[in-house]
């Protein structure tokens, strides 16, 4: 009876133990209250999520300025220009004479007139550094060539007498002093040197006195320019010069037999201007 007893009481203090557990699990889980989620229901919802932004491509376009793209020039640019070019012959200080049986009749009343002419003209140009670049010019124009003054009547002609045509050639070296390098707008002075030939020549046929063959030789000379490039978009450039050549002109015209020969010496010195588009690499 006693085993009966102690028997009962040790499942009555097991089922209480039992009963205490559960009731301790039940609290710890228990939900939050209602009021700890209305901050996540009333939280804003994204109607579109933003795409994510693209990485730098590293391409910028031929017409685009972009922000890899070197605002003026400067050291190690490279140039090529393209423009339209004037060249204005000044005939100054013109010395003609006539030749004829080993004889020499100076011409004092008669100086030569060059037509003006424009042309294409093709410039390369490379910075040596910030201030300083050296460019070469490049064209070649054709010129009509006039006897003018009152000598002329002696030799069977009116007071202007056509003596022919002739292309020229005159490439010109010239080193440059920019004043504001790695600007967009970016002025400059330069000085250099211009030689120049003459090419397919032709005399007048219906000449007086037969003088149908025209002979240039060849010269050269100093030059001084002025002028600004301008940066229009990415490496596209503007460009306007003035150049100043200083050249005297040796050239004669005479008969199929050379008996008879008038020569010119004149200070041709042609003023040349320009225009054009310019792209750096």
């Amino acid at each position: 009876m006693v085993k009966l007893r102690s028997l009962l009481t040790a499942m009555v203090a097991g089922v209480a133990a039992l009963s205490g557990t559960a009731k301790a699990q039940t609290t710890q889980v228990a939900p939050a209250p209602a009021t700890s989620n209305a901050a996540y229901v009333n939280a804003p919802v994204l109607s579109h999520i933003p795409s994510a932004p693209r990485p730098y491509s590293g391409h910028c376009g031929i017409f685009e300025t972009c922000a890899s793209t070197k605002i003026g020039l400067g050291k190690g640019d490279f140039m090529i220009r393209l423009s339209g070019v004037g060249v204005l012959p000044q005939d100054r200080d013109s010395n003609v004479s006539l030749h004829a049986g080993g004889a020499t009749i100076p011409l004092r009343n008669t100086h030569l007139s060059t037509t003006n002419q424009a042309m294409p003209e093709l410039t390369l140009e490379y910075f040596l550094t910030d201030n300083v670049s050296v460019d070469l010019i490049a064209t070649s124009t054709r010129h009509e060539v006039a006897a003018l003054g009152s000598d002329v009547p002696s030799l069977g002609g009116p007071r202007k007498l056509d003596v022919g045509s002739a292309w020229v050639l005159p490439p010109t070296l010239t080193f440059a002093w920019h004043f504001r390098p790695h600007k967009r707008f970016n002025p400059y002075v330069g000085v250099g040197a211009t030689a120049m030939w003459f090419h397919n020549m032709k005399g007048n046929a219906g000449s007086p006195l037969g003088l149908t063959k025209l002979n240039a030789g060849f010269t050269g000379g100093p030059s001084v320019n002025a002028g600004f490039d301008y940066q229009l978009v990415g490496n596209w450039f503007f460009n306007a010069d003035v150049k100043q050549m200083f050249v005297r002109m040796h050239a004669w015209v005479q008969d199929p037999k050379e008996t008879l020969r008038v020569r010119a010496h004149e200070s041709l010195d042609p003023t040349v201007v320009s225009a054009g588009i310019a792209y750096r690499f």
